[in-house]
């Protein structure tokens, strides 16, 4: 097993290694996906619905203003007004919230599928050994990600900044304009700039994706070694299965054995077969059965044990080599009654006349 250490990850996983690391909750996945998945939702219903959540929530905030006189005549502190404003508050957002969480759903459903593993929740003493912490924080896979997030901020405040330097011509004027104006363009230049981010995240988060996959395709790769060994476990020990089979065929055989000193007679292929035939139509037998058959060895075994219990060996070549292709254990076809009658004719006649073998 010490070579083992030192071969290569060649092999892909297998269908098992996949479905063990899944029910450990180590599937492929992209943060980045779903973080740009969420930031589009929400700008998305935001641009729709910005407009009358300002409404809302300034008509909320002036009800709130008009109850102070009422609700606080001495100056005392009026809890009912605070939670009546943060439920109205709560109740607006409340849209927005679950727009947000079945786009985060739905985004982690496309890239891991239905998933829930309770292994990944299980306390682990490695996971707060300061060893094992500090070997993950200066890892190659740390080290990546560090390299990602400054490429991705890098790239996203580039594109931000481009935007917003090409619109600076629009914001000049406002400072001649209506506050109402000064809201509805900058709300209008946020927009562009979160498009804008959002489409270059979305590109970096398909990369991220696709880079997600293989470095976990990577991760889980085999050696050639761990493949046989893996078969082994699941399908069973190759040395080990055909022992047993060897054992499973030796029964067979010992049984079948037992079975000659019961049959009526043995007939031969005089170079190396032999088939041995019961038949007692007293017992409700049909027709003759194959009780025994073998081919050399086991024929010569066959013959040995007929010789001592005094059962006849018939010698008819084609005969024998059509039972010999019959199943061990059935009666034999129609078509050879004709031949198998005439031979047990002749071996009950050889024991009346008292035949000894």
């Amino acid at each position: 097993m010490a070579e083992q250490s030192f071969q290569d990850k060649t092999e892909q996983a297998t269908p098992k290694k996949l479905d063990d690391a899944r029910k450990k909750g180590e599937v492929a996945k992209s943060r980045e996906l779903t973080s740009i998945a969420i930031l589009s939702a929400g700008t998305i219903y935001l641009f729709f619905n910005m407009k009358s959540m300002t409404m809302t929530l300034g008509n909320n905030l002036k009800n709130a203003f008009k109850k102070i006189p009422e609700v606080m005549p001495a100056g005392d502190f009026s809890p009912q007004l605070v939670s009546d404003t943060i439920v109205d508050f709560l109740i607006l957002l409340a849209p927005l919230f679950l727009i947000l969480m079945i786009v985060a759903i739905l985004i982690n459903l496309f890239q891991t599928g239905i998933l829930f593993s309770v292994e990944a929740l299980t306390p682990k003493a490695s996971k707060i050994d300061p060893i094992k912490g500090l070997e993950k924080v200066f890892s190659k896979r740390a080290l990546v990600e560090l390299a990602k997030s400054i490429l991705k901020i890098v790239i996203v405040g580039w594109v931000a900044f481009s935007a917003f330097k090409n619109d600076i011509p629009r914001m000049i004027p406002l400072l001649y304009q209506e506050n109402t104006q000064i809201l509805y363009l900058l709300g209008e230049l946020s927009f562009e700039i979160m498009v804008k981010c959002c489409c270059v995240i979305l590109i970096m988060a398909i990369l991220d994706f696709m880079y997600q996959k293989w470095e976990y395709s990577q991760n889980l790769k085999m050696t050639k070694q761990e493949v046989k060994d893996e078969f082994k476990q699941s399908e069973g020990d190759p040395m080990v299965k055909s022992r047993i089979r060897s054992i499973q065929r030796e029964m067979a055989r010992r049984r079948m054995m037992e079975e000659v000193p019961k049959a009526d007679v043995i007939i031969t292929n005089p170079t190396h077969l032999s088939i041995a035939l019961r038949y007692k139509p007293l017992e409700g037998m049909k027709a003759p059965l194959i009780v025994a058959k073998g081919a050399n060895n086991i024929a010569f075994k066959i013959r040995e044990i007929a010789a001592k219990h005094n059962i006849p060996l018939i010698e008819n070549k084609p005969l024998a080599q059509n039972l010999y292709k019959l199943e061990l254990g059935t009666e034999i076809p129609s078509h050879f009654y004709q031949a198998v009658a005439e031979i047990l004719a002749y071996v009950y006649g050889l024991k009346k006349s008292g035949y000894k073998g």
